[in-house]
């Protein structure tokens, strides 16, 4: 009974907030695009602790800096144990079959080409592709080696004269 009612009271929380009219204030970037990427990149593919803040590992004790913001940003040194420090780094990596980042908004799966092409119209975006499929984008335009026998991308490890590829067949070893 108390989960059945915690439920109910969370769905009229949930219906009280889906009435409420939410306006949102964003204020133009100051650097413009690139910086808004450039944060973004650093920010959604980062590891728990960057190499530059860890200082000593001896004695089964590792030693890292950090900030403490409660005291205008002083940096201080923690030195914890190596399990303890390996479980709280491992507290930041994900399990199998999670993803790190998703795409929300116009940018998830379901018909997010139409949504991108909406979003350009209105933004008067030109010489941009409408369809990530047209093959217009150079960045995208690239042939791939496909291997003919399992259909995995073939990376080019050696270079065979032509004289020995023809004697003998093509065998593919993708181990």
């Amino acid at each position: 009974m108390l989960i059945a009612a915690r439920h109910a009271a969370f769905a009229r929380r949930l219906d009280q907030l889906r009435r409420t009219d939410w306006v949102v204030y964003a204020k133009p970037p100051f650097g413009g695009p690139e910086q808004v990427l450039a944060y973004l990149g650093r920010y959604t593919h980062r590891v728990a602790i960057a190499n530059s803040r860890l200082i000593s590992l001896a004695d089964g004790k590792v030693s890292s800096s950090w900030k403490d913001y409660r005291q205008n940003r002083k940096a201080k040194v923690m030195t914890l144990d190596a399990d303890e420090f390996m479980r709280r780094f491992l507290l930041h990596t994900l399990p199998d079959g999670f993803h790190r980042i998703r795409h929300y908004g116009f940018l998830a799966n379901g018909g997010r080409n139409d949504r991108i092409a909406l979003c350009r119209r209105l933004l008067d975006v030109r010489n941009a592709p409408t369809n990530q499929e047209d093959g217009d984008n150079p960045l995208v335009k690239c042939e791939i080696p496909v291997c003919p026998h399992c259909g995995g991308t073939m990376r080019r490890i050696d270079v065979i004269p032509r004289a020995c590829a023809r004697d003998q067949p093509f065998r593919c070893d993708t181990s």
